[in-house]
């Protein structure tokens, strides 16, 4: 079986070297491993090139989640199985991709992804969104689970997720000029399609985002705005909010056991986020300049203001 790993940078001199070093590490045999970098000043650049490590240069504005996706799929082409990663995703240990890999014996199953644990800096209200995403047990899932677990059926993460070649191109690919969530995307199309998705939880990474009040109000709003337009994903699985709401007992629940004072701020963020997934939902009534200055996926809107002027 071949696998490729593909890399998106932009900006990862911080973080290149300690991912690159947990990828020598592995004990999966890789047929090759791909790096996209759109437009990085900081230095990464310079550092691929001075340890011989080829890259496809993007610019910025020509970046979007499914599409950049979708090429590295398209240069994969003689491979069986793509990995994909993102640069502050490193892998715990030496065993996690062939742990993740390992998932695709079953030929049934058409995705799979590996748990994120959260790094060392994470503060207690990160660490939580960690573990009620990325629980300790494996499990497959398949159609007959929307019932039961609703829109978490389609979740995957493309920080750390693998995917079966044949699987991907059956359903089309990853989709065109996606804001955000094209995993989620291809996830719920697979899983529609008879696939299954495993998630394996003894494939770990380290992996966790301190956002701030901002940047929770940014993400939930691109968020909202997938779901705005990919309307058939609510409509096959149901809403967030159900999701969201198990989240919020789980997440008061363990903060009152291990960091009673970030109850506080849990709740303002569940506030914040509720608003900015609303207003990404209802994206159609708001000027495109709101949208953009919202948004943190910049080039999403600038791409779009594009094609809307070449139309």
């Amino acid at each position: 079986m071949k696998v490729i790993v593909c890399l998106l940078t932009k900006n990862s001199l911080s973080t290149f070297q300690s991912w690159f070093d947990a990828l020598k590490s592995q004990k999966c045999i890789l047929t090759d491993f791909l790096i996209f970098d759109s437009n990085s000043s900081d230095g990464t650049r310079e550092l691929l090139n001075s340890i011989g490590i080829s890259f496809y240069s993007l610019l910025s504005q020509s970046f979007d989640h499914g599409t950049t996706r979708q090429l590295a799929n398209t240069l994969c082409h003689d491979s069986d199985i793509i990995v994909y990663m993102t640069q502050d995703a490193i892998l715990a240990n030496s065993h996690a991709l062939e742990r993740l890999i390992t998932a695709f014996d079953d030929p049934t199953v058409g995705a799979a992804y590996g748990r994120q644990l959260p790094r060392k800096s994470a503060n207690p209200i990160e660490a939580h969104a960690r573990l009620f995403n990325y629980p300790p047990e494996s499990r497959k899932k398949t159609v007959d689970d929307i019932p039961s677990m609703g829109i978490k059926t389609a979740f995957i993460s493309n920080s750390f997720a693998a995917y079966r070649r044949s699987a991907l191109n059956a359903i089309g690919g990853f989709p065109d000029h996606c804001i955000v969530s094209e995993d989620t995307y291809v996830a719920a199309k697979m899983l529609l399609a008879g696939w299954k998705i495993a998630y394996c939880a003894e494939a770990q990474v380290n992996h966790s985002h301190n956002y701030s009040y901002w940047q929770e109000f940014q993400r939930y709003f691109d968020i909202g705005v997938f779901h705005a337009r990919q309307p058939w994903v609510r409509q096959s699985f149901g809403g967030a909010e159900g999701e969201g709401g198990r989240f919020l007992r789980s997440e008061i629940s363990f903060l009152l056991t291990n960091a009673p004072l970030f109850l506080p701020s849990a709740f303002l963020r569940t506030a914040i986020k509720y608003l900015g997934f609303r207003s990404g939902v209802l994206e159609r009534l708001l000027p495109a300049g709101v949208k953009r200055f919202i948004s943190m996926q910049k080039t999403f809107w600038d791409r779009e203001a594009v094609e809307t002027d070449d139309a």
